[in-house]
């Protein structure tokens, strides 16, 4: 709705409202749409984006919904009164923001209905920022989207709708045969947590992905990815509903208690046409058991789905890495922080060490905890680090164990990036995505070997990949400010900048004083336009916490963006004094640097730091 009724307004009385009834219009006379049932769905955006409108409506209806937008005005009743009568009527409304739906005043008010009416559901095609009130409001982010039922930001926006309107009233055909043409496929969606302890959800998230991986290896069964899979945590949606969403035949869903040392797992698996049960069982083991009741799960859905293991399959899912409880839960504890961008901290990178460690001394011949130790490192020591530092060696024994392993590749990567062999790194990133083109560390990295070469263009689609891929860890959106700042995007930097944003403010609501949280947060809204709340985010920040180099630096960056270089090297000339050598490295590439160095006082400051490393390098032994 609201396309372009602002240029149409300028050309008739402001009462008037064009339509686009030629649309439902043929020869034997205009369609009466009033006579149809109410539509679950209706559809708000501007005329620039009428074709992304359209094909939503088209891959909403091919789930089973009933959809309704302007398209369907009827020729014989106001269109105002149609308007309002299936907008106050629909179940969800969704909103398609755009630069021109910002500015438009019927998309506004067609918000603001649904949005008092607690039907709102937002998405966005381009890096235009929602306008107040809502850009308080979750805003699903589809950029370019071209149909893909796949992509995070469409099955954000699917979950939501399923929640508000209860799903589809019937299965529709077009998703049922494209599900049967794909034949056996199947989503495992993520087990429950009902451990006692919430901190126990590693261990549930772990046993999920093991699962997916496992089955995975199946040749003749298609798998939903994990970064897909977990987008429907925590959310009340149908089985059905998903199967439909995705396209697939069957759904796993199930739930883990760990106490002590048992641990229960029930699973069931669902029929994705009917609804019906497969098959189900509920497990209760010691927990030294797991590794094999993962492979009996495995081997049970394989069974259920009618499905012979070939002999390298059934070896590949019984491969498990270690035999070690122990070791697999701080694996699996490690793992989690990061996947969650605990990589932002020095004290979460400290923490995810210590885990990986701690894996390796445990069972010394655990492949993935030595290739995620090794990436830990590559980025905790960088440039320059000892050798047995440097995530180098740890990256050699992983791949010694498992060469298949594409984290480890990453991490091979990555120390030969630090050490400026960006051939080598260019070539492990290639093996990496041979193996896993949809890991993401291997795109994360990747873009920041583009980065380091000011290769801008090229780190883009990698970057974005990593950010739909890593769910909660926010790093990949951090660098992309940086990139479309260094570029002159503004609209592209307002719109990763307006992603952090509401991460930062979901931190804070939980806890006040993070200081990782108020930096990142201050240059989101500088970067957003809005400096004088910025500057009171400074303020309230370098009174809480004044040791916070982290904190301090992305102040920096927001004063900066707001064009304050005095008072930016005022904020970075105490940390340049001690800087080390890969801060230096970093901000000789950081794209969101690129402000500072054309400035004097900057250039005076890094030249400084250089003679002062360069000084204390001579004199060691």
């Amino acid at each position: 709705m609201g396309r372009s009724w602002e240029s149409g307004r300028r050309r008739q009385t402001p009462a008037v409202r064009p339509s686009r009834q030629a649309a439902t219009c043929g020869p034997g006379g205009c369609a009466d749409t009033v006579a149809r049932p109410m539509s679950d769905i209706f559809i708000s955006y501007a005329r620039s984006t009428e074709a992304q409108a359209r094909q939503l409506a088209e891959a909403l209806r091919a789930l089973g919904y009933g959809v309704w937008r302007d398209d369907e005005l009827p020729a014989h009743r106001p269109y105002g009164e149609v308007i309002e009568e299936r907008l106050r009527k629909a179940k969800a409304v969704v909103v398609i923001w755009s630069a021109e739906a910002v500015k438009s005043q019927w998309v506004r008010a067609e918000a603001n209905v649904a949005r008092e009416a607690g039907t709102l559901v937002q998405l966005r095609i381009d890096n235009a920022v929602p306008p107040l009130p809502f850009n308080e409001i979750q805003c699903a982010d589809m950029p370019g989207w071209n149909g893909r039922t796949d992509s995070p930001g469409w099955l954000k926006v699917v979950a939501s709708l399923a929640d508000l309107t209860g799903g589809p009233a019937s299965p529709p055909a077009a998703a049922a045969n494209k599900a049967k043409a794909r034949g056996l496929s199947i989503c495992v969606l993520p087990f429950a947590n009902m451990s006692d302890d919430p901190q126990q959800e590693y261990f549930s998230d772990g046993i999920s992905e093991d699962i997916i991986t496992d089955l995975s290896k199946v040749s003749a069964l298609f798998v939903v990815a994990r970064n897909t899979a977990f987008t429907f945590k925590g959310k009340s949606v149908e089985a059905m509903q998903i199967a439909r969403q995705l396209q697939v035949s069957h759904i796993l869903e199930g739930s883990v208690r760990k106490a002590g040392g048992r641990v229960r797992i029930t699973a069931q698996l669902i029929d994705g046409a009917t609804g019906g049960q497969v098959w189900a069982e509920r497990y209760d083991r010691d927990l030294t058991d797991i590794f094999a009741l993962q492979d009996e799960i495995s081997e049970a859905i394989v069974g259920a789905l009618k499905l012979k293991l070939l002999p390298e399959e059934r070896k590949a899912i019984e491969r498990r890495g270690t035999d070690s409880v122990e070791a697999y839960s701080l694996y699996l504890m490690a793992r989690q922080l990061y996947l969650k961008g605990r990589m932002e901290t020095r004290h979460g990178q400290e923490v995810m060490m210590r885990l990986c460690v701690g894996a390796t001394k445990i069972d010394g011949n655990y492949a993935p905890a030595w290739a995620l130790l090794a990436l830990i490192q590559t980025i905790y020591y960088g440039p320059n680090a000892a050798a047995a530092d440097s995530g180098l060696a740890a990256a050699d024994r992983a791949l010694s164990l498992d060469g298949s392993l594409a984290e480890a590749h990453v991490a091979k990567a990555r120390a030969l990036m630090n050490g400026k062999d960006y051939e080598g790194a260019r070539q492990e990133f290639d093996l990496a995505f041979r193996l896993n083109p949809k890991s993401p560390e291997a795109n994360f990295n990747a873009g920041i070997l583009a980065l380091v070469q000011r290769n801008y263009r090229e780190a883009i689609p990698l970057l974005e990949k990593a950010a739909d891929l890593f769910e909660t860890n926010h790093e990949p959106v951090i660098l992309l400010i940086g990139i479309f700042i260094a570029l002159g995007d503004v609209d592209g930097a307002r719109g990763n900048a307006e992603l952090l944003r509401r991460h930062c403010q979901s931190r804070l609501d939980q806890a006040p004083d993070s200081g990782m949280a108020m930096g990142l947060m201050a240059w989101a809204l500088a970067v957003l336009g809005e400096c004088e709340r910025a500057r009171e985010l400074i303020d309230r920040g370098l009174l809480i916490d004044p040791d916070n180099v982290e904190m301090k630096i992305n102040f920096s960056r927001a004063l900066a963006a707001c064009h304050d270089l005095e008072k930016a090297c005022d904020i970075l000339e105490p940390i340049m004094g001690h800087a080390d050598r890969l801060f230096l490295d970093n901000m000789s590439f950081a794209p969101d640097v690129e402000p500072f160095r054309g400035h004097p006082r900057f250039q005076a400051m890094i030249a400084a730091a250089e003679a002062r490393l360069a000084g204390a390098a001579q004199s060691a032994p």
